[in-house]
């Protein structure tokens, strides 16, 4: 791995299209190692488009995608050894019980057996999925698939972790664990980037946090920050995001629905 990079993730007018709509919009983004970087945005503002990007799932039709000093479209199956993805919405094979579904995840990133194994049972313990991981994933729950998915994002010990909604369906607890895991990653200098809908989590969580709207970067930058752009110096997140994207007529919205 070449480890002489100034960022993580590095994108430079990068644009994507799906036929006539535009998903991403000539966005140039840096992220720095060990950064916790929440990527928000309404429903359709890109984010999603842009994570896989990064993985080099979906390519660009213009502009550069590097990742851990790697141009993801030359090193697309390096750039996939060095980062754990948990998509929104996980695709496991469910005829395979987690333990089995684990296991191929190990071997697919190269694993020794020995290695492999412990990591799988200390998260398995950590998330309290001891005893059901010998269990068909189709019996399991939402929620323990997630965990599932989450596992097999963290188990090959990756440099960048790209989570899309990563807490969904979590109990308080686990969510937990997952949040504090990210923070103690970040000093090993693990990058985390995370997509949300609940901004509370992106607030307590995320370093910096960059807002797209319609397939730009609407805004970028720490709390403080995004508050003196939205020129609300006391607001959470929430209100921020509201006044930034333009959709703060919640409370019109609202009445209107009451008629």
């Amino acid at each position: 791995m070449n480890q002489n990079y100034t960022y993580a993730v590095e994108l430079k007018n990068v644009l994507k299209r799906y036929n006539e709509l535009v998903a991403v919009n000539n966005i140039s983004l840096a992220i720095k190692p060990g950064e916790i970087f929440g990527l928000l945005g309404p429903n359709g503002s890109g984010k999603s488009t842009t994570m896989k990007m990064l993985l080099g799932l979906v390519q660009p039709e213009a502009g550069s995608v590097h990742v851990l000093g790697l141009n993801v479209k030359d090193d697309s199956v390096a750039v996939k050894n060095l980062v754990g993805y948990a998509p929104e919405s996980p695709h496991l094979y469910e005829f395979l019980t987690g333990i089995e579904f684990l296991d191929f995840i190990g071997d697919i990133y190269g694993m020794r057996a020995e290695e492999k194994q412990t990591r799988i049972n200390e998260y398995l313990k950590a998330l309290q999925l001891e005893g059901r991981e010998g269990d068909m994933i189709s019996s399991y729950s939402e929620g323990m698939k997630q965990k599932i998915a989450l596992i097999a994002a963290f188990l090959h010990k990756p440099q960048l972790l790209i989570l899309d909604e990563p807490l969904n369906g979590l109990d308080p607890r686990s969510a937990r664990i997952v949040k504090d895991l990210l923070n103690k990653l970040k000093l090993q200098g693990v990058t985390t980037i995370m997509s949300t809908h609940i901004l509370e989590i992106a607030q307590a969580v995320c370093d910096r946090i960059g807002i797209m709207y319609q397939g730009n970067i609407l805004a970028l930058g720490n709390m403080e920050e995004l508050r003196q752009m939205a020129k609300l110096p006391s607001s959470g997140l929430e209100d921020v995001f509201l006044k930034l994207t333009g959709t703060g007529d919640v409370k019109a919205v609202v009445e209107e629905l009451f008629k």
